[in-house]
């Protein structure tokens, strides 16, 4: 690289590190919701605060906790007993929108189950389907196909003949589209470094960097749109308890939209941390981070999200050694190792959490490399890189096929595994297939064995339910919230040397999400000073049955000192 060229980009490297700096030093400041000081007193609470762990009583000011206490004389406790409030640790807010208005095909058995919800859709949504207005899907899983779905499935139904369609896979990292989209491509459509153009046993399956394909003929959703979106999927997430969200990857345009959203009590009743993805993935766009940086306790952009390879269900996740059940593959990188390790270097000298999509043993590999290079950037004199580590919190999100020299070279510099373990117990089913047992049980959905680490935990939604109860009985149980049971239908649960406890699972969605976050002693805690937010049940957690969590229904859910969902019954 030519010295005047090198000069120039340490200056712009610099001058954003300068700008962000300023931008996040602006005082964190809670959402006033209260002119006065308000008390709250119930059955128990539970605060996660160590030096006071439990309590009955707390007041509220200006949308934080005031004083915690226990009465010293008995009284008229409001029903119901308090966890402070969850945090999803990775989810996709503007997805899980779009999710919930189009078509659901999670749990589809079959061909013929999914095009009968697509018509069920169409019944309620006529004008779904046109060249303008394309109908939308998430949800389908080729598992119960026996094979990969083709345009021509769809084409073959008089009903749907000629619509425009994208319904996403389940894991979102493949969509499946009509025969009219398919059109509207090229006929010698070319391959795509980091992705998959399905052929067999026909077209109309684009994965991974393929999608881009495809998504750029999209007819891309109205700002009212998005608008109504995002309300919708906040009314649904504090419905299941959920505060606050790590959003794991929004586009510069999107966080517009949510910076201008958050401004709005009324609109934005979810904390959000996000994660900025260039609008070219793993891109470094240090214009469009400055600009939207923030960080105000009611939605933050400190940090970036990138993307080391695809996913485990479509063969997509990068491994060291070819799939077990398809020894052709060992799946595919979106980035070579080199380029991955120079984005995450760039953007944590320009001060960002880097956060790093990872699911295979070889894309895990090559994160964990990436940031090991860029903490030896950031502390060139410390040999030791975990204090390095504490300051900046790199995150690998998904960790999910682990090498184990490469779970021993996390756990000693303290890169925080992202972990959803609802992927576990969805995966179960094939899991074994595609990694062989030997592979599975030494590298594959660790959480106990990551634990010194302080794994963050959350659920990927849209791509599973965003209810966190459901990933806490996952990650206790080691079996599927949906059906109570471990792979294949046993009644015990899988790989549980790998189960964490519940004061362990509470923990991965307040306090650990808190801290992967920025936000110790803010959020996830109820103690004088945290952000007032906090999530009403029927009885205490702690006593509950395990099998009660997968079927919870929350009371209430309360951010800055506002209720912000009741149950009606």
């Amino acid at each position: 690289m030519p010295a005047l060229l090198r000069w120039g980009l340490t200056l712009s490297v610099a001058l954003v590190a300068i700008a962000l700096a300023y931008r996040l030093q602006q005082p964190l400041q809670a959402s006033s919701s209260t002119a006065a000081s308000a008390a709250h007193c119930y059955q128990s609470v539970r605060t996660h605060d160590a030096d006071r762990p439990t309590a009955q009583c707390f007041s509220v000011l200006d949308g934080v906790f005031e004083d915690i206490w226990v009465p010293d004389v008995s009284i008229a406790a409001t029903t119901g007993h308090v966890i402070p409030g969850l945090w999803d640790g990775h989810g996709h807010l503007l997805q899980y929108g779009e999710f919930l208005h189009s078509v659901d095909l999670f749990g589809s058995q079959s061909l013929d189950e999914v095009k009968g919800r697509i018509k069920t859709y169409l019944d309620a949504n006529p004008d779904a389907g046109s060249k303008d207005q394309w109908l939308r899907g998430v949800g389908w899983d080729q598992t119960f196909f026996g094979r990969m779905p083709t345009a021509d499935d769809i084409e073959k139904d008089e009903t749907l003949n000629g619509l425009y369609m994208m319904l996403d896979r389940i894991d979102v990292h493949c969509t499946w589209v009509s025969r009219a989209v398919l059109d509207l491509l090229p006929s010698d459509i070319p391959d795509v470094p980091g992705g998959e153009i399905v052929h067999d046993p026909g077209m109309g399956v684009f994965c991974d960097n393929a999608m881009d394909l495809v998504l750029d003929l999209w007819p891309k959703p109205s700002p009212e749109f998005k608008t109504k979106t995002v309300r919708t999927a906040m009314a649904k997430l504090n419905e299941v308890g959920l505060v606050g969200m790590h959003d794991a990857g929004a586009t510069p345009g999107n966080l517009e939209l949510f910076s201008r959203l958050a401004d709005s009590e009324d609109d934005w009743t979810v904390r959000v941390y996000s994660m900025l993805e260039c609008d070219v993935r793993n891109a470094y766009c240090p214009d469009d981070a400055v600009k939207y940086a923030r960080d105000d306790g009611r939605f933050a952009v400190r940090s970036v999200k990138l993307f080391a390879d695809g996913a485990l269900g479509s063969w997509g996740s990068a491994m060291l050694e070819p799939y077990a059940d398809h020894p052709w593959t060992s799946g595919s990188l979106l980035i070579n190792a080199s380029a991955l390790t120079q984005v995450a270097r760039s953007w944590a000298a320009a001060g960002f959490q880097v956060n790093i999509h990872a699911i295979g043993d070889l894309a895990n590999r090559n994160a964990v490399n990436a940031l090991e290079a860029a903490l030896r950037d950031q502390c060139p004199d410390e040999d030791d890189l975990a204090p390095c580590q504490a300051r900046h919190r790199f995150r690998i999100e998904h960790s999910q096929i682990i090498h184990p020299d490469d779970q021993r070279r996390i756990l000693a510099m303290g890169i925080i595994p992202s972990i959803q373990p609802t992927h576990a117990t969805s995966d179960m089913k094939y899991a074994e297939d595609r990694l062989g047992p030997q592979r599975l049980g030494a590298e594959a959905y660790r959480m106990k064995s990551l634990l010194s680490a302080g794994p963050i935990l959350g659920s990927d939604f849209p791509v599973e339910p965003a209810d966190p109860f459901q990933g806490i009985y996952a990650a206790i149980a080691r079996k599927s919230p949906h059906t109570g049971l471990g792979a294949h239908g046993s009644k015990h649960g899988w790989h549980m040397d790998q189960a964490l406890s519940l004061d362990e699972a509470l923990w991965g969605f307040t306090g650990a999400v808190a801290h992967g976050g920025f936000m110790d002693g803010k959020a996830g805690v109820i103690k004088p000073g945290a952000f007032a937010d906090w999530v009403v049940l029927d009885e205490p957690i702690e006593s509950m049955d395990i099998e009660h969590l997968r079927h919870m229904r929350v009371r209430e859910t309360w951010v800055a000192g506002r209720r912000v969902y009741h149950r009606k019954d």
